[in-house]
C-alpha cells in the first residue's frame, strides 16, 4: 500500500517558539478534521507527550479547539513552557539582553545538564537557548550550530531571532487560561485525562518516544517495555478518543496490530533533510475522514 501524504498548507507554521526533533504541526490539517468529525462544543485537546506543541498551538489559535491540556515528563519541557504561561515578561527581558555566544552556550548547557541544582526559570531559559542554538534543537547530545569552532556556514545564532521569538511567546501567554500544562508521566495523564472528559469534548492526540532513535533525540526516551505499556494502556481504551503516531517498525506494528493503522510519510530537517516512514493509529470510537479510512490497512 502507498504511504499516506501529508502536504503543508499555505498557513503560519511557526507559532513554538521551541523547534523540536519530530515536530508533528505539520499534522494539523488531519488532527482539525478529526476534532471537526468527533467533537461537539467546548473542544478540548490533550497531548501527553507536548514537547514543542506546535499542533496543539495552531488548533487553539484557529479556533478549531477551545482548550488545550498539555504534559511533558521531561522537566526542562516543563520548565519552559510553565515560564512562558506564568513568567512571561522575566522570559522576554532575558531573551532580549542575552549574547548568543559559545561562553553563553557552554553556560546554559551546565544549567540543563545540573538542572535539579537550579531555580525553575533558569532551567527554562537554558533550555530555551540549546534549543535554538543546537543543531536540529536536538537537546540532550546535539552541539551548537556552526561546530565548536563556529566554522560552519551557518553560526550559532542562526535560529536565534530574537524579535520573532519574543512575539511568538507573547501570542501564547494571551492564550494562558485556555492552555494548561503538566509535569506528569505520560501513562498517568492519559489515563486521568481519557477519564476525565466524555468523548464528544476530548481528542487526544498521542507521539511517544520514537522507537528506533529516541534515545538520541529526547532525554527522557522509552524502553521496550515502556512501548509495551502504551500499548496496553491504550487497548484498553480503544473505545476513547485517541490517535497515536509512531516510527514504523515492525515491534510497533506488532504492538497495535488489528487496530485501524494507517502508513504516511513526513519530512524532517534535523542535520539533514530525510524522509521518515511512520505510523498513525486511530482508536475504535474515532470517525476519520474518508481520504485517510480509505487508506486503513486491511
Amino acid at each position: 500500500m502507498e504511504p499516506y501524504n501529508f502536504t503543508k498548507s499555505n498557513r503560519w507554521p511557526y507559532l513554538s517558539p521551541l523547534r523540536y526533533p519530530g515536530g508533528k504541526a505539520i499534522l494539523y490539517p488531519l488532527l482539525k478534521d478529526l476534532a471537526e468529525l468527533n467533537l461537539g462544543e467546548s473542544r478540548v485537546y490533550a497531548e501527553p507527550y507536548a514537547g514543542g506543541s506546535g499542533a496543539a498551538l495552531e488548533l487553539l489559535f484557529n479556533g478549531v479547539v477551545e482548550r488545550v491540556l498539555l504534559n511533558d515528563a521531561d522537566r526542562h519541557i516543563y520548565a519552559f513552557w510553565r515560564v512562558v504561561l506564568n513568567d512571561t515578561d522575566w522570559l522576554v527581558e532575558r531573551i532580549d539582553r542575552v549574547r548568543v555566544t559559545m561562553t553563553e552556550w557552554r553556560r546554559q548547557r551546565t544549567i540543563y545538564q545540573e538542572h535539579r541544582a537550579h531555580t525553575l526559570k533558569d532551567v527554562a531559559f537554558s533550555t530555551f537557548f540549546l534549543n535554538r542554538c543546537n543543531r536540529g534543537g536536538i537537546l540532550p547530545k546535539a552541539g551548537p550550530i556552526g561546530g565548536f569552532e563556529q566554522k560552519g556556514n551557518f553560526l550559532i545564532d542562526a535560529r536565534f531571532h530574537k524579535e520573532h521569538l519574543i512575539e511568538r511567546i507573547q501570542a501564547i501567554s494571551k492564550k494562558r487560561d485556555q492552555i494548561s500544562f503538566e509535569n506528569q508521566d505520560a501513562k498517568d495523564f492519559i489515563r486521568e485525562r481519557l477519564g476525565q472528559f466524555r468523548n464528544s469534548r476530548l481528542l487526544m492526540y498521542i507521539d511517544p518516544p520514537y522507537y528506533v532513535q529516541g534515545e538520541g533525540l529526547y532525554l527522557n526516551h522509552y524502553t521496550p517495555e515502556d512501548h509495551s505499556g502504551i500499548a496496553r494502556l491504550l487497548r484498553s481504551r480503544r473505545h476513547r478518543n485517541w490517535v497515536l503516531s509512531y516510527d514504523n517498525v515492525d515491534p510497533i506494528l506488532h504492538l497495535y496490530k488489528g487496530l485501524n493503522t494507517l502508513f504516511f510519510d513526513l519530512q524532517y530537517s534535523l542535520q539533514n533533510v530525510a524522509i521518515a516512514k511512520e505510523i498513525m493509529v486511530f482508536s475504535d470510537s474515532l470517525e476519520v475522514p474518508t481520504a485517510v479510512s480509505n487508506k486503513f490497512l486491511s
